[in-house]
């Protein structure tokens, strides 16, 4: 649907490298690599927002290749959390998952403030270059704002939008979304729905219920469940996709703002600690800047070619 541009998703952590892969070649070059070492580079991974979980298990195998002489100088700590930070990422299907038949129902959620509403309106584009139709259901009935917002997109675009009243059940929404887009024929229904804390257990059984109205309008439904975070609240998105893995079956994860910030690391540490694949990263402002997710890419951005890392 999208091509990754690799040039792009470097350029975009150029802010991480400068708190991860800058310290660390300062810190290791020329250096035994002993177990002070080891905590000053444990102490780096923290600091780059790399996670508690995902920290932990990197330092325990490094100290394991220490002990049984595969690794010594420092400069092999690189090329180790290189290759095992690659290895998070093993060959899986990183695409949208479409329905055998009939539209594909794509629900999308995340608390306020993560650019949701945006990510649809890229996808949508996205979607409607790969001469795919689509229509939005816009359940979040409470905040007229937000209607508004992604009826403009809409407009822009050139897609349709199914509303309810101001107040009314999301679900009711969904459904009839669900309903119209299968009676046009569409290829895509895209649910955008309310921004939630994750803390707020009302609206996270709402979430639940729209996903079950959505299954029972069309089978199968939602055929993925994309999950929305912020890559600038750090740590903050961990907690996020944990809490909301509860409330839904996630399908895959959308990581926006990595060009704004210094903590691209979360991806590893949210990649660790759901198990949940990013699809998509947010490199930019344009439609054309949400890109598929390249582990690859996502690596070399991180740690530079095998020839720096070696």
């Amino acid at each position: 649907m999208l091509k990754s541009l690799g040039r792009k998703i470097k350029d975009s952590l150029k802010r991480t490298r400068s708190v991860l892969i800058d310290p660390l070649r300062d810190l290791v070059t020329g250096r035994r690599l002993d177990e002070t070492l080891i905590k000053e580079i444990e102490g780096v991974l923290l600091r780059a927002d790399v996670g508690v979980q995902a920290t932990r298990r990197l330092i325990d195998g490094l100290r394991a290749d220490v002990k049984a002489g595969k690794l010594s100088k420092g400069e092999d700590a690189i090329g180790y959390l290189k290759r095992s930070v690659s290895a998070m990422w093993p060959p899986e299907d990183l695409s949208l998952n479409y329905a055998a038949e009939g539209p594909t129902v794509l629900l999308v959620t995340g608390v306020n403030g993560v650019g949701k509403t945006t990510t649809i309106a890229k996808l949508c584009h996205a979607l409607r270059e790969d001469g795919k139709t689509v229509l939005l259901g816009a359940c979040d009935t409470f905040r007229a704002g937000a209607v508004r917002q992604l009826e403009v997109w809409a407009e822009r675009m050139g897609v349709d939008v199914v509303r309810g009243q101001q107040g009314g059940d999301p679900a009711a929404v969904a459904f009839d979304a669900c309903a119209a887009g299968a009676s046009r024929g569409v290829d895509i229904v895209i649910l955008d729905t309310a921004g939630r804390l994750q803390t707020q257990e009302s609206l996270m059984r709402q979430l639940e219920k729209i996903a079950k109205v959505a299954g029972k309008s069309i089978e199968g439904a939602p055929h993925e469940t994309l999950l929305v975070l912020d890559s600038t609240s750090g740590q903050n998105a961990v907690a996020q996709a944990e809490h909301f893995a509860k409330a839904v079956p996630l399908s895959g994860l959308v990581i926006t703002k990595l060009d704004g910030t210094a903590k691209g690391g979360v991806v590893i540490a949210v990649r660790e600690a759901c198990g949940v694949p990013v699809k998509f990263i947010g490199v930019g402002e344009t439609a054309e800047d949400l890109q598929p997710f390249d582990p690859e890419a996502f690596v070399e951005g991180l740690f530079g070619p095998a020839a720096e890392s070696a």
